[in-house]
């Protein structure tokens, strides 16, 4: 019998599990990839350390880029051998309220990879080929991989914030370093705002162009149009309200987020917004992925071997990190 590995979550806030399993052969609409590269975000650490709940055992892992080794009934779009992305949504129903009318983000039975579905945490993963995507060939497979979670999601909450000429970012990790570098292309004035005392981090941002980088607990140098917060800290988005203009939005981008203390309502007043961001549409995909190789945006990351998957984790949660970090099986 053929086998695989992965890196296995079986109870929340305990480590990761090398194990030996079954090579899965694909059913129908599925392909079956061998995988190459695999990013770790930050909604892994939500399911690792229990904050978001799904069936278990789970491998985690969603920004999955990797070669079709085996093609199940149905399958298509990819060939033998062919480079393929795998994302966080894995699967929609296509026929709830949400995916009729072309929202299918919000389905009522989706799948997603890495959380209710294995994901790339391994040597090999089952994907529906009908949710997988092509890859701008500028990017090797490391340099892909977080594209498909930080980007896709980051341009998600992007389209959310509207046309926005000056944007204020709150966290600046994975997603912000690659959606900062598309608003700077597309003309737009960038503002990063990292947790107090991140130097490295406030530098990073303004070596890839961002006009302003200075901690979330200051007020930006002018008014912003929109800000989005990647960090999952529901303290920001009071200080994130006072900082946007009159009409401006505060745009929640992660899954999870701490509660959001009280605030008054003339912060909110004059027409400010708050709105959240839930995963992503294939043609938000689709559309991030021909833009990132259009901007030549640049993905900075750390790579580490499968095996130290814990360790990619740990490094994450402790905010230690320059960009995005990807195991490598």
């Amino acid at each position: 019998m053929m086998t695989m590995h992965a890196m296995q979550l079986e109870t929340p806030g305990r480590r990761l599990r090398l194990a030996e399993q079954p090579l899965p052969e694909p059913g129908e609409h599925q392909l079956r990839v061998a995988i190459s590269a695999c990013g770790v975000c930050r909604t892994d650490l939500h399911v690792v350390d229990g904050d978001i709940s799904g069936p278990l055992p789970i491998v985690p892992g969603h920004e999955i880029v990797g070669r079709v080794d085996a093609v199940g009934p149905g399958a298509e779009g990819f060939a033998l051998g062919e480079r393929v992305g795998v994302p966080w949504l894995g699967h929609t129903c296509g026929v709830c309220p949400y995916c009729i009318a072309g929202r299918e983000n919000l389905c009522d039975a989706p799948l997603f990879t890495g959380f209710t579905r294995d994901g790339g945490f391994a040597t090999h993963c089952i994907a529906d080929s009908r949710f997988c995507f092509a890859l701008p060939q500028t990017f090797d497979d490391a340099h892909a991989a977080p594209l498909l979670c930080a980007g896709l999601i980051g341009y998600r909450a992007y389209r959310l914030a509207g046309e926005a000429p000056v944007l204020g970012l709150y966290g600046f990790g994975a997603a912000a370093h690659i959606l900062a570098q598309l608003a700077i292309w597309q003309g737009r004035k960038v503002f990063a705002f990292t947790r107090d005392g991140d130097l490295a981090g406030q530098d990073f941002a303004r070596r890839l162009g961002c006009a302003w980088a200075g901690a979330s607990t200051e007020p930006p140098p002018e008014p912003l149009d929109a800000a989005i917060l990647f960090a999952p800290v529901g303290a920001l988005v009071p200080l994130a309200l006072k900082a946007v203009r009159k009409g401006g939005r505060a745009v929640c981008a992660g899954i999870h987020m701490s509660d959001i203390p009280s605030f008054p309502y003339a912060d909110l007043w004059e027409e400010r917004s708050i709105l959240s961001v839930a995963n992503l549409t294939r043609q938000d995909g689709v559309e991030f992925l021909e833009l990132a190789g259009q901007a030549a945006i640049t993905t900075h990351v750390s790579c580490m071997p499968l095996a130290k998957a814990n360790e990619a984790l740990a490094t994450l949660r402790a905010g230690e990190i320059e960009g995005a970090i990807v195991l490598i099986p």
